[in-house]
């Protein structure tokens, strides 16, 4: 019998592409979801609706969280679920960092106490660096998270180093930058990008409103992340690891790029949130800033160093910018041009 993983947050982006990969490996894969239904419109895509046992499981229940682990028995935990839409956070900063911070604690209590041999891997993330002290940023570049969502996480992250330091447990987190995919929710910029021009395209809206374009990011493709998520908790040693590009680019740069495979020819006029970008090939205003979509706290510029990951997994990864922009945006035009045929 092979290995059984729990993967929380199972239905977003990066647990569907991590159930798909260890369902290939041959484990048993347990899914927690706060709804606890039988999956996601990202099963389907992928196709494995059928092969995942989705379980109710909400990090904010200490009880669920136990009967869920005494019922599983996990080899492998993945702890993916989080509040993870960084603008949200400043709308709902106590909930977020319930279910991100504490959520994370809660679970690694719980296996302490029943499977205290079980593999666990925290989601990190980028946005822990948040007012960079340096560039790029590796495992040990310190920490000033500049987000309600990046404070969580860093407790999260810490949590984690600690219960690896004090019980012996294998507990690791992965530093994870940017990764897109056709998968991402419509919320994130990249896929509001993709998933608005092409609406744009189609005539179903008038134009695609955005915040920061000047915001630069380290973006790479989620398949391939989730291969190094995995990689993580097959190592003797647990440990933390930046997964990332070492690129960074615009938003800016993102729309020019969509823009292109979309079918359109951006040029932009005015400056900071007066810009806009207009197709030379109609005349049409087709990006917009709102100033509404601007963080209360903005960060700038997050690049990170994969050099421990490429040296020690052997992970590196393998689809550029341009590749990943063209893969989203092909995959919106794809959706959208079925949604405007109904």
């Amino acid at each position: 019998m092979g290995k059984r993983a729990l993967i929380t947050g199972i239905v977003g982006q990066d647990g569907s592409y991590l159930a798909k990969l260890l369902l290939e490996k041959g484990y048993e894969v347990w899914g927690g979801d706060r709804r606890g239904g039988d999956g996601s419109y990202r099963f389907k895509e992928l196709g494995i609706e059928r092969d995942v046992d989705v379980v109710s499981m909400d990090l904010l229940e200490f009880t669920n969280i136990y009967k869920v682990i005494e019922k599983v028995e996990p080899d492998e935990v993945y702890n993916l679920a989080a509040q993870s839409f960084v603008q949200a956070s400043f709308e709902i900063p106590i909930m977020t960092v319930d279910v991100n911070a504490l959520g994370a604690l809660r679970l690694l209590e719980v296996l302490r106490c029943l499977r205290p041999g079980a593999k666990f891997y925290q989601a990190s993330t980028s946005e822990m660096f948040g007012n960079t002290r340096e560039t790029p940023q590796t495992e040990k570049t310190p920490f000033y998270p500049r987000s309600p969502y990046g404070a969580a996480k860093l407790f999260a992250h810490w949590i984690t180093v600690n219960y690896r330091e004090s019980y012996g447990m294998f507990a690791c987190s992965g530093i994870l930058f940017n990764h897109e995919s056709p998968l991402r929710g419509p919320e994130f910029v990249t896929r509001k990008i993709t998933h608005g021009l092409a609406r744009v395209k189609y005539g179903l809206q008038d134009r695609l409103l955005l915040g920061n374009l000047d915001a630069k990011r380290d973006w790479g493709y989620a398949p391939e992340y989730v291969e190094g998520i995995w990689l993580m908790l097959q190592q003797g040693e647990a440990d933390d690891y930046v997964l990332a590009t070492g690129e960074a680019h615009s938003v800016r740069e993102f729309v020019e790029k969509a823009a292109e495979v979309a079918g359109f020819d951006i040029r932009w006029e005015g400056k900071g949130a007066e810009a806009r970008g207009i197709d030379r090939r109609s005349g049409k205003v087709v990006v917009e800033v709102s100033p509404e979509f601007y963080r209360p706290a903005e960060v700038g510029v997050l690049i990170g160093n994969p050099q421990k990951a490429m040296e020690k997994l052997g992970w590196r990864p393998r689809t550029h910018f341009e590749e990943l922009v063209r893969i989203m945006m092909e995959a919106d035009l794809g959706r959208v041009s079925q949604e405007s045929k109904r």
